[in-house]
């Protein structure tokens, strides 16, 4: 029996002993599994994340301290057909370590750009950081508080305002303080036919030192010389123009009565063209182009015209040019920082460089604009990249120009001005009404 026992246990531990084998060749699926995950390095390491060189070494990004780091200046501005626009911008940009300008371009219509600048000014919008205006513009601005002062700027460069054309300086100063510098002046000045007048007379007239009442003397003696049949073209018709001759004949409102009068006698005496109270610049031009007048106001594009290759009846060696008696008015356009500018410090940089020496330069040789920083009129480049630069008498009217009146309601000022001028010389009001009117309108300031 104890025999039996004994075979029967061994029988057991052998069964045992197969048991445990047939686990452990089970259990070699686990092994089999388990030595891939230790062993599979893109699993466990993924070497190609932990090595991505590029986010590693990518210095160019990290250091590179260019124009990206520039702060923008937004310059609201009409399209250039000059490169001088293009010229101005990319020389700021070259020497300013701080500022990057960009040009944002308006419409050339300056009624709609206006329009456009004033619905974005009224919003409190930074949208533009400089902004471009017509000089008739600026009083309107600067009344509303959409334009900063610049008159720290002047001190911070060591200007003055008698640094800058006087009647662009004065179109751009309101309550006692300048908020513009010129962009670019305009200005109204005598052709005159130098083929006619005398030498003496020619002298006087360039030099600017005559009157009114010499002038008118001029025209009597000279009319119908030169196959001439007038003296004198101006604009006399009903709208803006009107206004800025007003304005020149009444030596900038100093003598409204005695300008209405001196109007009025050269169109009494038959020194004007009978149709002058239709005249615009247009009509005027064409009066001295075709020989048919002496004096002729205007403003500086009819030179072009002059030096063009079309003919006419005057050709540009028998005219030259005079400064009006008390002052031609200024146009153009002016440059002011928006008062609701995130970037006025920027913006103030680019406005003196654009209006001071550097880039006035840039605009008389690039776009042959009037500059309208004064010590640029000895300037010998930019006097030889302009004709009218190089005459004394035009020198001269630059140099002595006026400006229209500064107001915020300046279009509705103009308005009643080309009203009461209007109606006393077609003979439809008294002398003391028109004067009354006049001064009505103008402020008293």
């Amino acid at each position: 029996m104890k025999k039996r026992m004994t075979t029967m246990l061994a029988i057991l531990l052998a069964l045992v002993l197969v048991l445990g084998a047939c686990t452990t060749v089970d259990g070699t699926e686990d092994t089999t599994v388990a030595v891939p995950e230790e062993t599979d390095a893109p699993v466990e390491t993924d070497a190609p994340e932990e090595t991505d060189a590029p986010e590693e070494t990518d210095a160019p990004e990290e250091t590179d301290p260019p124009a990206a780091d520039k702060t923008k200046v937004s310059f609201a501005v009409q399209a250039d057909s000059t490169p001088a626009l293009d010229a101005i911008v990319a020389a700021f940009n070259e020497q300013s370590d701080l500022y990057e300008a960009e040009v944002t371009i308006m419409t050339n219509d300056s009624g709609q750009m206006h329009d456009q600048l004033l619905n974005s000014l009224s919003a409190q919008t930074g949208e533009y950081d400089v902004i471009s205006m017509d000089v008739v513009w600026a009083g309107e601005f600067a009344a509303a508080g959409f334009i900063e002062p610049l008159d720290q700027l002047l001190i911070d460069n060591g200007w003055t305002p008698a640094d800058f054309n006087a009647g662009s300086m004065a179109s751009g100063r309101y309550a006692g303080k300048n908020y513009v510098l010129p962009y670019f002046p305009d200005l109204g000045f005598i052709y005159y036919r130098s083929d006619i007048v005398s030498e003496e007379d020619a002298t006087k007239l360039e030099s600017g030192d005559y009157t009114w009442d010499e002038l008118i003397a001029m025209g009597e003696t000279y009319q119908g010389q030169g196959d001439t049949k007038y003296a004198f073209a101006y604009q006399a018709m009903q709208y803006e123009g009107l206004t800025v001759n007003i304005n020149e004949y009444s030596n900038n409102w100093t003598d409204i009565a005695g300008g209405l009068e001196i109007m009025k006698s050269t169109i009494d005496n038959g020194l004007t063209p009978p149709d002058i109270l239709n005249y615009t610049e247009g009509e005027t031009a064409n009066a001295l182009l075709n020989g048919e007048v002496v004096f002729a106001r205007n403003w500086p594009y009819v030179n072009g015209m002059l030096q063009s290759d079309e003919v006419y009846n005057v050709s540009i060696d028998q005219v030259e040019y005079a400064p009006l008696p008390g002052g031609g008015s200024v146009g153009g356009w002016l440059l002011g920082v928006n008062a609701y500018s995130e970037n006025i410090d920027g913006a103030k940089a680019f406005i003196a460089f654009v209006c001071g020496p550097e880039g006035q330069k840039i605009n008389a040789l690039e776009g042959s604009y009037l500059p309208g920083f004064d010590a640029l009129l000895e300037d010998e480049e930019v006097l030889a990249s302009n004709a009218l630069l190089s005459s004394t008498g035009f020198q001269n009217a630059l140099a002595n120009t006026i400006s229209r009146p500064v107001v915020p309601n300046y279009s509705e000022v103009s308005d009643q001005i080309q009203i009461a001028t209007h109606q006393y010389l077609s003979g439809n009001s008294t002398l003391e009404d028109a004067v009354a009117a006049i001064e009505a309108a103008l402020p008293t300031e």
